[in-house]
Order: C-alpha cells, then sequence, then structure tokens
C-alpha cells in the first residue's frame, strides 16, 4: 500500500500574519510533489475556498477545506476573562461546509470580540460533517495540558 502524507494544518495568506503561501504556490508545491491532496485551514475564514477549490481540481489534488477556529466557551460573553482557544475544524462532506459556513456566520455576527469566536453551543448545533482537532498549542486541550 502506497503511503501518503496531507498536512491538515495550513495557513495561507488568506490568514492575516500568519500565513504566508498563496493558493497559486500551494498549488504549485502540490504538483511538484505530487501530493495527492491538500488543505487549507486558515485563522477565522474560508476566503480563499473558491480560489483553492477550483486551482486543486485543474491540478487533480483532491481539496480539503477547514479553517481554524477562535474558540470559546460561551461566545454571548464579551470580556478579557473569557478567553478564545484555537480548533481546527474540516469539512468532511457538503452538510459539513453548509454547517462550517453557519459556524463562521455566527462567529461574525454574535461571537465577535476581538475575534470572530465560535463555542460549544454553536458547535455542538452544526457539527455534522465536520472533523474537529485539536489545532495548536493555542488550543484547548494543548492549553489545559500546559497548565
Amino acid at each position: 500500500m502506497e503511503k501518503h502524507f496531507t498536512h491538515l494544518h495550513l495557513h495561507t495568506d488568506y490568514s492575516l500574519l500568519d500565513g504566508a503561501i498563496s493558493i497559486d504556490k500551494l498549488i504549485e508545491y502540490g504538483t511538484a510533489h505530487s501530493l495527492k491532496a491538500l488543505a487549507i485551514t486558515d485563522h477565522g475564514n474560508i476566503f480563499g475556498a473558491v480560489k483553492f477549490f477550483q486551482a486543486c481540481k485543474k491540478a487533480k489534488i483532491k481539496p480539503i477545506l477547514g479553517m481554524e477556529a477562535y474558540f470559546t466557551e460561551d461566545a454571548s460573553i464579551k470580556s478579557p476573562q473569557n478567553k478564545y482557544y484555537h480548533l481546527i475544524l474540516l469539512v468532511e462532506n457538503e452538510i459539513g461546509y453548509k454547517n462550517l459556513c453557519k459556524l463562521i456566520s455566527f462567529s461574525f455576527k454574535e461571537g465577535f470580540y476581538f475575534k470572530n469566536r465560535i463555542d460549544y453551543k454553536m458547535l455542538e448545533k452544526h457539527s455534522e460533517g465536520l472533523i474537529v482537532t485539536s489545532a495548536c498549542l493555542g488550543g484547548h486541550i494543548p492549553k489545559l495540558l500546559m497548565e
């Protein structure tokens, strides 16, 4: 069986001040290294989704769409003491894409406090079709482990 590796936590230049690679350069890299799939998980948005999907399809690379969400226990609390964490949300299917869009909409319209945040209640309500991982050292689980 042939083995493949795919980065599932990757920021493009749509992650302001965090990602540097453009989608075109990412696809170029994927093609040059014969990657079977590529994922993008930009901070708090999927602004590059259409361009990413179109470029991946043209290059015959499987696109995996995701987002590194800003996550808090209760987004209705607008206080500096209410910390936020990072959480990776990967789209598994069409329902997952629709749910991710609902979460993003909520994060900007109702959860916004310095960052566009989601919370446990919204994630539970719109989790179908999404794969959730603990993200980076800024994730809730890694933070608890570090404490």
